[in-house]
């Protein structure tokens, strides 16, 4: 019998306790992460813009939170403009309310003919019903229709003029002029209307009223039809 040094046998047991956990280690993941921070998946969505030290605001599609749909806007709506804040007297903020006006704030008509040199020259007239003070700038939408609805003619086109901002009182009122060459000199095709729809600038809901201004040109030589931006009162 061969006798062993203590010394020696704690030296055994030492190394072989080392081989042993390196073999623990090899069949891991061959990789030890040193991190005061869990892990972040792969495939988390970081912020769109901004500073990307910040956190991701509520919502950001992470691993764990796939990204549900969402539904576009449709294409030609209005978009939503900041809402201004001013002082008040106490010192604190009261959002400004919108000026301008709004279809349902408002009633249509047209005006008489006031024909010359050729040409036809209607007045389509806004006047704010509501209460409250409201503002209309540049111009109108328009659209001759037939009796079924179906549009006549192309759209009006614009004539070249500055816009301003017209302030209606309740009561009060703002024209935009309508033009088109006399079918009877121009030679263009005609079509007699049901009804004018007329849609308030920067709204989308029209106003229909019934057309009493006989035939329009609607295709052919000198068809077109024109407008001009809206300024105070009912006429030139």
């Amino acid at each position: 019998m061969v006798y062993t040094p203590r010394s020696a046998r704690r030296g055994a047991l030492f190394a072989g306790s080392v081989a042993v956990l390196g073999l623990l280690t090899a069949c891991g993941t061959g990789q030890t992460v040193h991190s005061s921070s869990p892990m972040t998946s792969s495939g988390t969505a970081a912020p769109a813009t901004g500073d990307s030290s910040a956190p991701a605001p509520s919502g950001t599609a992470t691993a764990s939170s796939p990204v549900s749909s969402v539904s576009s806007v449709p294409t030609g709506a209005p978009s939503t403009a900041p809402t201004r804040a001013t002082a008040t007297s106490g010192g604190g903020t009261t959002a400004a309310a919108s000026t301008r006006c709004h279809t349902s704030e408002l009633r249509a008509s047209v005006g008489r003919n006031d024909p010359g040199a050729g040409q036809e020259n209607f007045p389509v007239v806004l006047t704010n019903t509501s209460g409250r003070t409201c503002t209309v700038r540049g111009f109108p939408g328009a659209a001759f229709v037939n009796a079924s609805g179906g549009q006549l003619g192309p759209n009006p086109g614009r004539e070249s003029g500055s816009s301003t901002t017209v302030t209606l009182r309740p009561g009060q009122s703002a024209w935009a002029g309508l033009t088109f060459s006399n079918p009877g000199v121009s030679g263009a095709k005609t079509a007699k209307p049901a009804a004018l729809l007329i849609t308030p600038p920067d709204e989308r809901d029209h106003l229909k009223v019934t057309w009493t201004g006989g035939e329009v040109p609607v295709s052919g030589n000198s068809s077109a039809v024109f407008l001009t931006v809206f300024s105070p009162g009912t006429a030139p």
